[in-house]
């Protein structure tokens, strides 16, 4: 797409091919169907538009160039470090609402946001989302295009762009138009293959589907990669390259030979009918209902505390992988029916959706499914940082203390994948009571939260009042006299509190911590600890080694002299089992925490 504003400036230094196959597209979407102000690109009631096919996004920047958002001398800083358009969408920019550029993941976050539109805001504004033909290949894709037509989101329109070629060869299908038509058709989409440089098959296209009801809308585009472009339209090996100098000025002047008219363009104003976001903070209503010495699972206190939330607040949602029943985001279901999520067992899709659902601060989502199994969404996670979201997410059925279900439903890696997130807080409550805290804390808290929640039934050990804080640990158990300081989360903690009853017996008193938060983590209270018990440290977790608990305190304490961590972790592939069996086989029991302090104190 030549713009008015871009009739001086050299063509983009990157993916100029991938931009012409979409330049017709962009420009029907952009000044004639969609609907936005374009001044104020987050509007609540604008239309949305996603650039699934992230690569492309220097005609993104043209088409809000021409809208007249962007100027044009920051066109000409693309991709510099000085300057906020970078190789590939992200929301620095005010009117993209989710980072893309790891392809096959635009739909599921469009999906969320027409989802939220229908459901939520109940408002009339459109959710578009343009997919490269290379990026259907990604089982996100379709995983997106069931949701889609499983919750008949007629307000989503998503865009194929069949140009043909990949990166680094021709795409599976090449321009087998009825072969993409029956697969969208067969997964439930009402679909139509176009030109995608008509303009008027385009601009007819998008009426019909405004005008069907009951089914999203799949466009499939036949276009050319690097159209208009002489001697580089629909020939291999031009895939993100630059147009050589030697060859832009003929270029340009061949492309701007085709405009037709200089008049101005601007897109239709939005109907009046999404609210502004709520950014007020949400409380619990009621403080927990447990006394100390009662037996809840953590994972049935979340979704005690995430129903009581949602009670609180109308923009708390819940989605959830067809394991409600075990994660107790049935919990929430039963008592907020219309704002929980059924994705299935689609936990790419989930996250993304979930995504899509926080986006423009609609929603304050809660995605759940067993901690191991987002394991399988993590480039997902990994962008939803990118994208600045503030999406929470739960994995229940941590570690080994799960039992006899066996390693593959085992979670042992996750703390250390959410630890590598940037702008992750990562919760780990003990107790039924500070699952709760966590949940509340969680829903205030920007970025990507995760709450890792455990299989068993615990003992409460704090009090209804007991006040809770990102970054801020616990101590649990404390004497004069320690002679080590226990740290354990989750299970491990119980498991410490129980060594430390048993040692008590023996004369040797410990300090046990329970830091609420693995990241943040409370420095300050584990080297206090740490100084008062001569330095010794045992960390205890139903978690692998690496990128742990026992890796968290270590780096808290590498500058502190004279403090040594033993790490007491899962260091194999686990088996079936009972939980109290693979506590002990593990070396992560009470009786391991007690012979590790021991042996701890003897040396």
């Amino acid at each position: 797409m030549v713009t008015n504003s871009q009739r001086s400036l050299p063509p983009p230094p990157r993916h100029p091919t991938s931009c012409c196959s979409a330049a017709e597209i962009m420009s029907v979407l952009f000044f004639h169907t969609m609907r936005y102000k374009a001044s104020d690109p987050r509007n609540a009631c604008n239309d949305r538009f996603v650039m699934s096919k992230g690569h492309a996004a220097p005609i993104l920047y043209a088409a809000w160039a021409e809208a007249g958002y962007i100027k044009e001398t920051e066109l000409l800083k693309l991709r510099r470090i000085d300057c906020e358009l970078e190789g590939h969408p992200t929301p620095k920019l005010a009117f993209v609402d989710v980072a893309t550029g790891s392809l096959g993941q635009g739909l599921g976050a469009a999906c969320g946001m027409a989802y939220t539109g229908k459901h939520f805001d109940k408002s009339s504004y459109r959710v578009f989302c343009l997919l490269g033909d290379g990026e259907c290949s990604e089982g996100a894709v379709w995983e997106a295009m069931a949701f889609a037509s499983y919750y008949q989101l007629d307000n989503l329109v998503a865009v194929l762009d069949v140009n043909r070629l990949g990166q680094s060869e021709a795409a599976p299908l090449q321009h087998n138009m009825e072969t993409y038509r029956k697969r969208c058709e067969a997964f439930g989409w009402n679909t139509y293959v176009v030109d995608g440089h008509d303009v008027e098959e385009l601009c007819k296209a998008f009426w019909q589907a405004q005008q069907v009801k009951g089914k999203p809308t799949a466009i499939v585009a036949k276009t050319f990669k690097g159209k208009g472009l002489n001697g580089i339209e629909n020939e291999d090996n031009w895939h993100g390259k630059p147009i050589p100098k030697d060859r832009v000025d003929s270029l340009l002047a061949e492309l701007q030979a085709q405009m037709q008219t200089n008049k101005p363009l601007s897109p239709e104003q939005p109907n009046e009918d999404a609210a502004e976001a709520d950014l007020s903070p949400i409380s619990l209503p009621s403080p927990p209902q447990y006394a100390t010495g009662d037996k809840m699972a953590t994972r049935r206190a979340y979704g005690v505390a995430l129903a009581k939330l949602g009670q609180a607040s109308q923009k708390v949602v819940a989605l959830d992988g067809d394991t409600k029943n075990s994660t107790f985001s049935e919990t929430f279901k039963k008592a907020h029916p219309e704002r929980y999520i059924e994705c299935f067992i689609a936990e790419q899709n989930m996250v993304s959706v979930a995504i899509g659902c926080a986006t423009r601060d609609r929603t304050v989502a809660f995605a759940s499914t067993f901690a191991a199994f987002l394991s399988r969404a993590y480039d997902q996670i990994r962008m939803a940082a990118i994208s600045q979201s503030n999406v929470n997410l739960v994995g229940s059925h941590c570690g080994v203390s799960i039992g006899e279900d066996g390693p593959s439903q085992m979670a042992l890696e996750d703390l250390a994948m959410f630890r590598a997130i940037p702008t992750c807080t990562v919760f780990y409550p003990s107790d039924a009571v500070s699952t709760e805290r966590a949940v509340e804390l969680a829903a205030n808290t920007k970025g990507i939260c995760f709450i890792r929640t455990s299989r068993p039934d615990t003992a409460v050990i704090y009090s209804p009042e007991e006040k809770f804080e990102v970054g801020h640990a616990k101590v649990v158990r404390q004497s004069d006299s320690d002679k080590v300081t226990v740290i354990g989360a989750g299970i491990t903690l119980h498991e410490a509190l129980a060594a430390a009853d048993q040692l008590a017996a023996e004369g040797v008193n410990i300090r046990v911590v329970d830091p609420f938060t693995i990241k943040p983590l409370d420095a300050a209270t584990i080297v206090s600890c740490a100084r008062a018990t001569g330095g010794r440290v045992i960390t205890v977790e139903d978690h692998y080694k690496e990128g742990g608990l026992g890796e968290a305190v270590c780096a808290a304490v590498a500058e502190e002299p004279g403090i040594v961590v033993q790490h007491l972790a899962v260091s194999r592939v686990p088996q079936s089992g009972k939980p109290q069996e693979l506590l002990d086989l593990h070396g992560i029991s009470a009786k391991s925490i007690a012979a590790a302090v021991r042996a701890t104190f003897a040396n």
